[in-house]
């Protein structure tokens, strides 16, 4: 692979069914992907098996081999290759990118208040009785899910006849 435009996630997105396949009749979990690109740097890339997509590709090559068997042109099999986890190696330098400068304002910004409404949350669930399926006041209801979760919505305030403190 020529070094300039050497990608691991290309890399691995390229060869992902062989090594699937391959790990499959080996019985294997782990393959590697050893890269020696253009510039002679050796790179190697760790894939741990995908069984469902296994199974869906071995689905689509079986379909495959009876199209070859039978002369019908195949059809496209919609199974979506699983996406290589790639060991982080690289600090880069974002001060050049324009999105990036927008959204660390908009995290730097909001930061506090995503605090704020986080620590609200968890004191309004200490306070709904453990018997409660749904509390509501001054704007909020909160509901419990048969697993114990609870979820807040903000309501209407229109019609709300919530005494204010």
């Amino acid at each position: 692979m020529l070094p300039w435009s050497f990608s691991e996630e290309a890399a691995a997105e390229k060869h992902m069914a062989q090594l699937q396949h391959n790990m499959w009749v080996t019985n294997s979990r782990l393959a590697a992907l050893s890269v020696i690109t253009g510039g002679g740097k050796w790179v190697e890339i760790k894939i741990s098996a995908d069984p469902l997509y296994q199974h869906l590709l071995l689905t689509a090559e079986k379909k495959f081999w009876r199209c070859v068997e039978s002369g019908e042109p195949p059809r496209l099999f919609g199974a979506e290759p699983p996406r290589p986890r790639i060991e982080a190696i690289r600090i880069v330098d974002m001060s050049a990118s324009n999105a990036w400068a927008e959204f660390s304002g908009v995290f730097r910004r909001t930061r506090e208040a995503h605090l704020e409404h986080e620590d609200a949350k968890t004191e309004l669930k200490g306070l709904i009785p453990e018997d409660a399926k749904e509390a509501i006041g001054h704007g909020i209801r909160a509901k419990r899910s048969k697993s114990g979760a609870v979820s807040f919505e903000v309501l209407s305030m229109e019609g709300s006849h919530a005494p204010v403190q």
